[in-house]
């Protein structure tokens, strides 16, 4: 990674910010389409404001017809998705590289001319809380909002991406359409292009599609600072299911944070070698034979699974283990089991090579979530989006420079009990379940538009 050569960077007279990688393998080219606005943008009383925006520029623009959005890119055989997390939304569509053009209009469209049809806006109300309610049914989903809200007391990484359902019930048209004008403008996004394309030709394309665009005023992120945890926090959900679920997570560094990287290789010990990238890296399941907690666990027949999660944000997160424990263990004997080995490594790090094996581990699967153009381009604007290309640019090199001692100290400091927040779902018997309100739903992953 730290070997590829860096995209072209370009500017429009707007403001947009252009990054363009070719890629002269398939005569494929992938769109993305980058807001830096995400939950993390969103105050009280206006939660899911982000991803309901998001629903609402599939449903047509003034030149794009609801029923037509589709259509263009599948007619080149493409594909289009979207989706919306806490510090990003984003839009794409990867195809023949013929049907360049055509992405690039419709992201303009996007950009400057949603409808917002009131009746549109009523319909994706019930889309949105049906989804929100549906995830009551998915206790791992439902314990992670919880863990993640009680870990967070001041920063608004602490609500789910997906809102509250108050606050869904409430919002209206004219809330949604302002906020889509106030983030939806050229120079508070970057547009991504990657593929069999000619720079100086996406320029052009570019400038005649989105030139126009007026810039507006880059709305102020200036956020509350999550204060330092001062000791361990539980919290335990009690509801009808039929398996137990365990969740620890311990506030995180930033992507450009100290102890970042070092966390990503000790999780890589723990629970494997997952990569960076949101949209494709959890989709194949990663290394565990050797992984200390799946040795524990899986292996210990106290867990059916165990996984860890940390990504990279634009300000500090979680670095969260999930577990879901066998039939007939008790959440007690599972904790037991996993914290004894996280305060394992936070006492006396890892081995030589157990680092050196998570760096090779790790950097492989970096290598296989950059293998087609659209991760790529993903990549480009993620980083972009928390960050700088250029922190992607050089992960690689990050990655092989991280010492022992450095994953020593980063477990010594971050895998601290003070640090952590533990969550128990503690399934009741089907019928003897006190029934939960609706807003006790959904996780705080990102959630597609599609």
């Amino acid at each position: 990674m730290s070997h590829a050569p860096a995209p072209r960077t370009a500017f429009l007279d707007n403001g947009l910010k252009i990054l363009i990688q070719e890629i002269h393998i398939a005569p494929l080219a992938s769109v993305w389409c980058w807001y830096k606005v995400g939950s993390r943008d969103e105050v009280p009383g206006c939660t899911g404001v982000s991803h309901w925006v998001e629903h609402m520029n599939f449903k047509g623009t003034t030149n794009i017809p609801r029923e037509k959005v589709k259509g263009i890119i599948e007619e080149f055989g493409g594909s289009w998705n979207g989706y919306t997390w806490i510090d990003q939304t984003t839009y794409l569509e990867t195809a023949t590289r013929d049907a360049l053009d055509r992405m690039l209009f419709i992201e303009a469209e996007r950009m400057a001319n949603g409808l917002y049809e009131p009746g549109e806006c009523e319909s994706e109300r019930t889309v949105i809380i049906s989804e929100l309610e549906g995830g009551e049914n998915d206790p791992d989903q439902l314990l992670e909002m919880e863990v993640n809200a009680a870990a967070f007391k001041a920063h608004p990484y602490g609500h789910p991406t997906i809102g509250w359902l108050s606050d869904l019930q409430r919002m209206t048209r004219d809330d949604l359409y302002s906020y889509y004008r106030r983030h939806y403008i050229p120079n508070n996004a970057t547009l991504v292009v990657v593929g069999d394309v000619d720079a100086d030709d996406v320029i052009r394309r570019a400038n005649h599609h989105f030139g126009a665009i007026p810039p507006g005023t880059v709305p102020t992120r200036t956020l509350s600072v999550e204060p330092a945890q001062l000791g361990e926090r539980r919290v335990v959900v009690e509801k009808e299911g039929t398996t137990a679920y365990l969740k620890v997570a311990y506030h995180a560094p930033a992507a450009t944070g100290e102890g970042f990287f070092p966390l990503l290789l000790i999780d890589s010990v723990l629970t494997g070698a997952k990569g960076l990238n949101l949209w494709s890296s959890f989709r194949t399941p990663p290394p565990q034979r050797s992984a200390r907690l799946y040795r524990a666990l899986v292996e210990g027949r106290l867990a059916s699974s165990v996984s860890g999660g940390l990504l990279p944000t634009a300000d500090p997160y979680l670095y969260t283990i999930s577990v879901t424990a066998r039939e007939g263990t008790s959440l007690e004997a599972v904790e037991r089991a996993a914290l004894s080995e996280i305060d394992r490594v936070a006492r006396e790090g890892v081995t030589s090579q157990e680092l050196d094996k998570a760096r090779n581990q790790l950097r492989a699967r970096l290598v296989f979530e950059n293998d087609s153009v659209t991760n790529i381009a993903h990549q480009l604007g993620f980083f972009e989006t928390i960050a700088s290309v250029d922190l992607f640019l050089s992960v690689g090199d990050r990655i092989q420079q991280v010492t022992q001692d450095q994953v020593a100290e980063a477990a010594a400091r971050i895998l601290r009990p003070a640090n952590r927040t533990v969550g128990w779902f503690k399934p009741v018997p089907i019928g003897e379940g006190e029934h939960l309100p609706a807003d006790a739903a959904s996780s705080g992953g990102p959630v597609s538009g599609r």
